[in-house]
């Protein structure tokens, strides 16, 4: 197997993560974002504030799109790791 192969299957290994995880982070940051201004706007210090709300959308979010991500995977999987096993 050349050097090159393996780098070019790093990079898209690292590219098909930064896909599956957008969907979860995107939530994670417009809510962590909404819910500070809504601390700051009415002086509420309260840590489960925070963190319940994110937690149920990123879980929401998470059931959404795991076909997605499965799929992408598999595809992956499919199309990239498995004819380099076979083949070398």
């Amino acid at each position: 197997m050349d050097q090159n192969i393996i780098f070019d299957v790093t990079r898209q290994a690292l590219w098909i993560a930064v896909r599956m995880s957008a969907p979860l982070l995107a939530v994670a940051l417009v809510t962590g974002v909404i819910i500070g201004l809504f601390q700051a706007l009415t002086s509420v210090q309260e840590m489960t504030l925070t963190f319940v709300p994110k937690v149920g959308l990123m879980l929401g979010v998470f059931w959404v799109t795991m076909s997605f991500m499965t799929a992408t995977l598999a595809g992956f999987f499919t199309d990239q790791i498995l004819p380099l096993i076979a083949g070398g």
